[in-house]
């Protein structure tokens, strides 16, 4: 049935940008955006956590975010990640990356979490990174496989069950971000 506010039947979906680029996050804008979405997936969409999802982490993560881009200029923050070198208990060189997640509007497109993964593990490679980890939703497990990580074991983390994965380094060339590359020439 048609009605004034949706004269087409449907509600219209809304556009998505046509270029999708994700780089670390070092604009205010950019962190805003980053701790925002991650709010609005990780609490309130996911329910894993009360009102935010920041834990001890953050205090020494890198963000990275996948932008739309319309008409060659961002158009704000679609995707997002963390990648943290390992504590204490791990050598030095173990990398984990974390809190992927991507806009609800997004998340048919297919380039945003590849952008997200790429990123993340080509940075962490150039940084030193011979071993990156990442702890996934089990229901998000054959995307991470698909994208060459492989199942280490499983967990039971904030009542979900969770897969730890390991990527597969020669699938990912050492780089820097595409911020550091732009700041650098």
């Amino acid at each position: 049935m048609l009605d004034r506010i949706h004269p087409w039947g449907k509600a219209l979906r809304a556009q998505t940008a046509q270029r999708i680029t994700a780089e670390l996050a070092t604009e205010p804008w950019q962190i805003a955006g980053y701790f925002g979405l991650r709010s609005e997936i990780f609490a309130a969409e996911q329910g894993l956590f009360e009102n935010s999802d920041v834990d001890e982490q953050d205090a020494h993560a890198t963000p990275i975010v996948a932008q739309g881009e319309i008409a060659g200029m961002p158009d704000g923050v679609v995707g997002v990640v963390r990648i943290y070198r390992a504590g204490s208990d791990e050598p030095s060189d173990t990398w984990f990356g974390g809190r992927l997640g991507v806009a609800h509007a997004y998340r048919r497109v297919g380039a945003v979490g590849s952008a997200l993964i790429t990123e993340a593990v080509s940075t962490a490679h150039a940084w030193g990174c011979r071993r990156f980890l990442a702890t996934v939703q089990e229901a998000n497990a054959r995307y991470f496989e698909h994208h060459h990580f492989y199942r280490l074991e499983t967990l039971d983390l904030l009542g979900r069950p969770h897969v730890l994965m390991q990527a597969n380094l020669e699938r990912y060339p050492a780089h820097l971000s595409s911020a550091w590359r732009a700041r650098a020439s």
